[in-house]
């Protein structure tokens, strides 16, 4: 496959393949299950590819113990793993998280405390739980789009009289993989890539967190425009599967 970029006004032509034979800007398959769970009021499986991840939002009427007993405003924490089948070789389990872990889950809480007014959530708490099943790049990314879902759901259970909810969030990586940006890395290009980015956006078109890196390499003004430009590209066909999805019974 010839790939043919343009950027700054300026063309770069190169050959390579994608082992899965998509092109450059092209997300892998997303499929979303939602209400897998009948224990917890949003609970949605999500895969891209071969990564696939069981989302769920449960709902507590008290505050963390942190937090003010008089406080008018509610909360919401994440907490993600990886089961041990979800890789190989196996990951050890764990009842605390590791610092990879951590981060992650502290990600999935900011960007969908991003979107959502904590006032009209009222004192009560959202718990988002995010368990990859199979992991082969993107977990984070994809457990933000799908805990979005999971979350639309569960608030939708309470009896509010007005929509937390304020906007759609959604996640996607990109990274340059032989010198070419690419969306969207399953592992084998995530390895390799000589940048890699991961893009949290919301569906009015604003940034919550980019977190960009030089892996043994650096990177230009241009490059991050092409990667800004594939990252917002994928984010709003992500944010169509998700608007898809809360429309199917």
């Amino acid at each position: 496959m010839r790939v043919i970029l343009v950027v700054d006004n300026s063309t770069r032509e190169c050959d390579y393949m994608r082992f899965d034979q998509r092109q450059h800007d092209e997300l892998r398959p997303v499929i979303v299950r939602r209400h897998f769970l009948e224990t917890s009021p949003g609970s949605v499986l999500i895969s891209a590819g071969k990564t696939t991840i069981l989302c769920s939002a449960s709902i507590s009427e008290e505050l963390p113990k942190w937090m003010p007993k008089d406080s008018t405003k509610g909360w919401l924490t994440a907490e993600y793993r990886m089961l041990p089948g979800s890789t190989n070789p196996r990951t050890p389990r764990s009842d605390r998280p590791d610092g990879r872990a951590t981060e992650i889950q502290r990600l999935i809480g900011r960007s969908l405390r991003s979107v959502l007014d904590l006032k009209k959530l009222g004192p009560r708490t959202v718990y988002i739980d995010c368990d990859v099943l199979q992991a082969d790049g993107g977990t984070r990314t994809l457990s933000i789009t799908g805990a979005y879902i999971a979350l639309v759901d569960a608030v939708q259970t309470l009896s509010l009289p007005e929509s937390p909810i304020l906007d759609a969030v959604a996640a996607v990586s990109v990274g340059i993989v032989e010198s070419i940006p690419m969306l969207d890395l399953p592992y084998c290009e995530d390895v390799a890539a000589e940048v890699d980015m991961n893009l949290v956006m919301t569906g009015s078109g604003r940034f919550v967190e980019i977190q960009g890196t030089g892996e043994e390499a650096t990177f230009s003004e241009s490059d991050i425009f092409a990667l800004l430009t594939l990252g917002k590209k994928g984010i709003q066909e992500l944010l169509d599967v998700q608007k898809k999805a809360l429309h199917t019974p």
